[in-house]
């Protein structure tokens, strides 16, 4: 397969990693996630990726109780360190070069965020993770995901979800809801579709950086993004009209 873009973000939830369990890492998920990724670094793709860490804490979730907002944030971050050290381990044991880059200051598990490093290492076929989301509260791993994908200039952000693409609905609750195969940033803010968080679908269109969502536990999925499949997803990018798959 020809892949359809040179440089990806893969942007990652805790819970893909979370498995089938109602907390933490399942190794057997990340082993499956990395088998996926060294099947698109064996064709050259450049591979980023942005890790949640939602499996372990989420700083606006019951979990954080009356918390400090800060507070909570800084620990879900951690918690995304954890996912990333997971992560590099599968990828290495399948001979894969790996970087994480942490964007709090953590050198005993990863080096700190360097723009120019980060491209540096991508350059020289390393797949970079990056963890503890933008270093700041009150931004989600969506926001860390563009920011992170237009700072190393991706070609795309790939975001894996647990259902197949953007729906007019939530298909887990409404059996009605049907699925766009295509649809612009604006419809996605004007309908509020909970696919990514607001200020970061506004940064993609900003800048006009595509989203493809796709389902990321199915099999293979990883490589048909890559390669440009929109039958497995929906690609939301600049102008047109929402287009619903048939």
């Amino acid at each position: 397969m020809k892949p359809a873009y040179k440089r990806v973000l893969l942007k990652l939830s805790g819970e893909a990693l979370m498995g089938e369990r109602n907390y933490g890492i399942d190794t057997n998920v990340a082993e499956a996630v990395a088998l996926e990724i060294k099947a698109i670094y064996k064709l050259k793709v450049e591979i980023a990726i942005v890790v949640g860490g939602g499996n372990i804490f989420r700083g606006v979730s019951k979990s954080a109780g009356n918390m400090d907002r800060s507070s909570a944030d800084y620990i879900g971050m951690l918690a995304t360190v954890m996912n990333a050290v997971v992560l590099q381990d599968a990828l290495e044991k399948l001979d894969v070069f790996t970087r994480v880059m942490s964007a709090v200051d953590i050198p005993q598990l990863a080096e700190p965020f360097i723009r120019r490093r980060a491209m540096r290492h991508l350059e020289k076929g390393r797949v970079v993770i990056f963890a503890a989301g933008t270093g700041n509260p009150f931004f989600t791993t969506d926001s860390a995901a563009a920011l992170r994908a237009l700072e190393i200039k991706a070609d795309i952000i790939l975001k894996g979800t647990k259902v197949d693409g953007i729906y007019t609905a939530d298909p887990m609750t409404n059996p009605e809801a049907t699925r766009f195969e295509r649809i612009s940033y604006q419809e996605v803010l004007e309908r509020q579709l909970k696919v990514m968080d607001a200020s970061s679908i506004s940064l993609c269109m900003d800048n006009n950086l595509p989203i493809m969502v796709f389902n990321m536990r199915e099999s293979g999925n990883i490589m048909k993004a890559v390669g440009g499949d929109l039958t497995i997803g929906t690609l939301v990018s600049v102008g047109g009209k929402a287009q619903k798959a048939t």
